[in-house]
């Protein structure tokens, strides 16, 4: 399945095909001509696909050198862009020549960050391995690194050339990888498709793997759909942001990797609906059905210690803040989503069990 990212300066493909890893070299080749290539990668997947992925870009006509980093999202700061930047130039990467992320959303923003500011911008593809990844962090053109205050600080809007998406690399994920990126997909439902929403509600929770065609396709035409008519964060993109103020603030005090992005998410979905729920801005039981989706599929729906000055603190820093004001987003009713704002002084209350 291909799905056309159309923004007007710059469209891309998506491509979501079983089996398409192990032609990433003819997939690359119809995008770009032979160069020489950076395939960034983290240690973990590099131990599975780095060699794979490399000598079928070779065959392809690639030169391709490999910058592999400790795999987690400790990792994903400015420290190991640079290493990376240095790598680069080290190797001879010139403005003609190309990145391309192989990883999960830790690698994906991290080869998207440093291909969108080495030498002022260059190409970069993204093949992506992680759950997450596929329905979320690789389509989209946000890139970032986190800072010691709060997620993905640093970063720029820069899109990437192309997509590849293999639904059969799920299979060598652990049970927590794969259930992390669940926390994404139930967020897409509940924004923008109730047929994704009805269909998570039927599938047992166990079934993850022989549904993810469907899970993939839908949440990436949920995200495909706003990033075309918002590309910058300024509108309607907001809606992809459920759950993720309240998550990233979860994220960066636990300590990175510590809570992963997914299971922050499903945190943040269940504690601000638990909140509008109460205050009539979202319709009466929803939050017991989002608390009940998320429990049904293995992610968590609280997090210890819970300390509301420390959250609220780290809130702030959050990127949909302007000026004193914060944008929260809301769902109300399953399928849609809306913008609410709320004084960063009040939000102290909507962290408060």
């Amino acid at each position: 399945m291909k799905i056309n990212v159309d923004i007007p300066h710059h469209p891309y493909d998506i491509v979501i095909e079983r089996g398409a890893l192990k032609t990433v070299g003819a997939w690359a080749a119809g995008i770009w001509q032979p160069q020489k290539l950076v395939l960034i990668t983290d240690s973990n997947v590099s131990a599975l696909y780095g060699a794979q992925v490399a000598e079928n870009l070779r065959d392809a006509g690639f030169e391709v050198v490999l910058f592999e980093f400790p795999a987690g999202e400790a990792s994903k700061v400015l420290a190991t862009a640079e290493k990376a930047w240095d790598f680069c130039a080290e190797v001879g990467l010139t403005r003609s020549d190309g990145i391309v992320g192989l990883g999960g959303g830790v690698t994906g923003d991290l080869a998207g960050f440093v291909a969108s500011t080495y030498m002022r911008g260059i190409h970069f593809l993204q093949i992506a391995t992680s759950l997450t990844a596929q329905v979320d962090s690789s389509v989209g053109g946000k890139t970032g690194v986190n800072s010691k205050l709060a997620k993905n600080m640093i970063g720029t809007f820069t899109q990437p050339d192309g997509v590849l998406i293999d639904p059969d690399i799920l299979e060598t994920l652990g049970k927590r990888e794969l259930i992390e990126g669940m926390g994404e997909v139930v967020k897409c439902g509940l924004i923008g498709d109730v047929t994704l929403w009805e269909k998570l509600s039927e599938m047992p929770g166990d079934s993850i793997l022989s549904n993810a065609d469907f899970l993939i396709e839908h949440a990436v035409e949920v995200k495909r759909k706003v990033v075309v008519e918002d590309e910058h964060d300024n509108g309607k993109r907001l809606y992809l942001n459920f759950g993720h103020t309240i998550g990233h603030a979860v994220e960066a005090t636990a300590g990175y990797g510590k809570v992963m992005h997914g299971e922050a998410v499903a945190i943040g979905m269940v504690q601000i609906s638990k909140i509008a729920e109460g205050r009539g801005l979202m319709p009466a039981g929803i939050s017991d059905q989002i608390r009940e989706m998320c429990i049904k599929f293995g992610l968590p729906v609280d997090y210890e210690p819970w300390d509301v000055d420390v959250l609220y603190t780290a809130l702030t820093h959050d990127k949909k803040a302007r000026g004193s004001q914060i944008k929260t987003v809301l769902v109300p009713e399953i399928g849609t989503a809306r913008i609410h704002q709320v004084p960063l002084d009040e939000m102290r209350e909507w962290l408060v069990k």
